[in-house]
């Protein structure tokens, strides 16, 4: 389903407490291998609540970037694939943006 590399975790029940309650298994393992591969709990130290907040964000934004095609700004996006890097998601649907939409109707005219 998801592979990423050094996915320890420092407590068990430290990512579940972040699921979604309308998140399929499939979303909540990438997010949470996602989570776990930034975790800032890494170096020993609490997280601030803000630090845990925005790598929540960032999880939800490279979640629904890769399930639901959603688009976000080029630095964002850059931004949560390098911190995905690694992260391997099986099935990942395919989304046409509607400038190749536009592209496959204006070829085929």
């Amino acid at each position: 389903m998801v592979k990423g590399d050094n996915e320890v975790a420092p407590e068990p029940e430290f990512p579940e407490q972040f699921r979604s309650y309308s998140e399929n298994e499939k979303h909540w393992q990438a997010r949470r291998a996602f989570i776990l591969r930034n975790n800032p709990l890494e170096g020993g130290e609490a997280p601030t609540p803000l630090c845990m907040d925005q790598l929540l964000s960032l999880s939800m934004v490279w979640a629904n970037h890769l399930f639901l095609g959603c688009s976000y700004s080029k630095d964002l996006l850059e931004k949560v694939t390098e911190m995905a890097n690694g992260i391997e998601v099986e099935d990942v649907p395919h989304f046409t943006t509607r400038d190749e939409l536009i592209k496959r109707i204006n070829t085929s005219a």
